[in-house]
Protein backbone atom coordinates (compact mmCIF):
# COMPACT_ATOMS: atom_id res chain seq x y z
CA UNK A 1 0.00 0.00 0.00
CA UNK A 2 1.55 3.29 -1.11
CA UNK A 3 1.07 6.03 1.47
CA UNK A 4 -0.16 9.50 0.53
CA UNK A 5 1.33 12.69 1.95
CA UNK A 6 -1.56 13.15 4.37
CA UNK A 7 -1.20 9.58 5.61
CA UNK A 8 2.54 10.03 6.16
CA UNK A 9 1.92 13.28 8.03
CA UNK A 10 -0.60 11.52 10.29
CA UNK A 11 1.86 8.67 10.97
CA UNK A 12 4.66 11.12 11.76
CA UNK A 13 2.39 12.80 14.30
CA UNK A 14 1.52 9.43 15.86
CA UNK A 15 5.21 8.44 16.03
CA UNK A 16 6.32 11.66 17.69
CA UNK A 17 5.95 10.37 21.26
CA UNK A 18 7.35 6.88 20.56
CA UNK A 19 10.77 5.78 21.74
CA UNK A 20 12.96 3.65 19.44
CA UNK A 21 12.22 -0.06 19.93
CA UNK A 22 14.90 -1.53 17.68
CA UNK A 23 18.53 -0.38 17.74
CA UNK A 24 21.07 -1.04 14.99
CA UNK A 25 24.61 -1.31 16.32
CA UNK A 26 28.07 -2.23 15.04
CA UNK A 27 26.85 -5.29 13.15
CA UNK A 28 24.57 -3.25 10.91
CA UNK A 29 21.19 -4.51 9.73
CA UNK A 30 21.55 -8.23 10.50
CA UNK A 31 18.92 -10.94 10.02
CA UNK A 32 18.17 -10.89 13.75
CA UNK A 33 17.45 -7.16 13.64
CA UNK A 34 15.27 -7.63 10.54
CA UNK A 35 13.31 -10.31 12.41
CA UNK A 36 12.85 -8.06 15.45
CA UNK A 37 11.67 -5.21 13.19
CA UNK A 38 9.16 -7.56 11.54
CA UNK A 39 7.84 -8.82 14.91
CA UNK A 40 7.58 -5.31 16.37
CA UNK A 41 5.69 -4.09 13.30
CA UNK A 42 3.27 -7.02 13.48
CA UNK A 43 2.50 -6.10 17.08
CA UNK A 44 2.42 -2.29 16.79
CA UNK A 45 2.29 -1.27 13.09
CA UNK A 46 4.37 1.87 13.76
CA UNK A 47 7.84 1.83 15.32
CA UNK A 48 11.02 3.83 15.54
CA UNK A 49 14.39 2.30 14.68
CA UNK A 50 17.57 3.94 15.99
CA UNK A 51 21.03 3.64 14.45
CA UNK A 52 23.54 3.83 17.29
CA UNK A 53 26.60 6.09 17.19
CA UNK A 54 29.03 3.14 17.01
CA UNK A 55 27.34 1.81 13.85
CA UNK A 56 28.89 2.37 10.43
CA UNK A 57 25.48 1.93 8.78
CA UNK A 58 24.25 4.83 6.67
CA UNK A 59 20.66 5.87 7.36
CA UNK A 60 19.78 5.97 3.65
CA UNK A 61 21.14 2.44 3.11
CA UNK A 62 19.21 1.13 6.11
CA UNK A 63 16.03 2.86 4.92
CA UNK A 64 16.43 1.31 1.46
CA UNK A 65 16.93 -2.17 2.95
CA UNK A 66 13.87 -1.77 5.18
CA UNK A 67 11.78 -0.67 2.20
CA UNK A 68 12.98 -3.76 0.30
CA UNK A 69 11.42 -5.81 3.11
CA UNK A 70 8.08 -4.23 1.98
CA UNK A 71 7.79 -1.86 4.95
CA UNK A 72 7.12 1.86 4.61
CA UNK A 73 9.77 4.25 5.93
CA UNK A 74 7.62 7.23 6.88
CA UNK A 75 10.39 9.53 8.09
CA UNK A 76 14.10 9.75 8.81
CA UNK A 77 15.43 12.22 11.37
CA UNK A 78 19.13 12.17 12.10
CA UNK A 79 19.81 8.53 13.01
CA UNK A 80 16.17 7.53 13.64
CA UNK A 81 13.75 5.92 11.20
CA UNK A 82 9.97 5.80 11.56
CA UNK A 83 8.67 2.57 9.99
CA UNK A 84 5.06 1.52 9.24
CA UNK A 85 3.46 -1.72 8.10
CA UNK A 86 -0.11 -3.00 8.27
CA UNK A 87 -0.24 -5.77 10.90
CA UNK A 88 -0.75 -9.37 9.76
CA UNK A 89 -3.20 -10.13 12.58
CA UNK A 90 -6.56 -8.39 12.46
CA UNK A 91 -6.65 -7.74 16.21
CA UNK A 92 -3.44 -5.67 15.93
CA UNK A 93 -4.81 -3.41 13.18
CA UNK A 94 -5.75 -0.20 14.90
CA UNK A 95 -3.53 2.42 13.33
CA UNK A 96 -3.84 1.05 9.78
CA UNK A 97 -7.63 1.39 9.90
CA UNK A 98 -7.25 5.07 10.82
CA UNK A 99 -4.66 5.57 8.07
CA UNK A 100 -6.91 3.93 5.50
CA UNK A 101 -9.73 6.33 6.42
CA UNK A 102 -7.53 9.37 5.62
Amino acid sequence: MELTGKQKRYLRAQAHHLTPIVQIGKGGLTNEIKTSIRKALDARELIKVAILQNSDADINDVAAEIEEMSFDVVQTIGRILVVFKVAEKRENRKLSLEVKAI
